[in-house]
């Protein structure tokens, strides 16, 4: 185990997960797919997630994204590539469904924590 995950400053995914199913509860639990909102449950999933994942303490900058899409029988892929380093910086994606609507909530997560030139040697 390297001197980043005895810190315990890795991306926990399974923490992540929790967060971004929380804040996807606190929004759309009791919602049925209207067009003309999606937008802005949209912005209240990544403000609550953002919150949430302010509240792990945990040294990364998030770049969230949202996908809400009517749930109508249509095809949804959602797909993401990154170049990064893959022991310090992660990836979680949480898809969520109603009767009424899909939702896909991806969070990157990339640590602040860079090494410099000569701590690599």
């Amino acid at each position: 185990m390297d001197q980043f995950q005895d810190l315990g400053e890795e991306f926990v995914v399974e923490d992540v997960e929790t967060v971004i199913k929380n804040a996807i509860g606190v929004v759309l639990s009791d919602a049925s797919y209207i067009s003309s909102k999606a937008n802005d449950w949209s912005n209240s999933v990544i403000s609550a997630a953002l919150k949430g994942l302010e509240s792990l303490n945990r040294p990364y900058k998030y770049c969230i994204t949202v996908m809400i899409v009517q749930k109508n029988g249509a095809g949804l892929v959602s797909a993401s590539s990154t170049y990064w380093d893959a022991s310090k910086d992660g990836l979680c994606k949480v898809t969520w469904e109603n009767s009424t609507m899909h939702c896909v909530v991806t969070v990157f997560g990339t640590s602040v924590n860079v090494d410099s030139p000569t701590e690599l040697d």
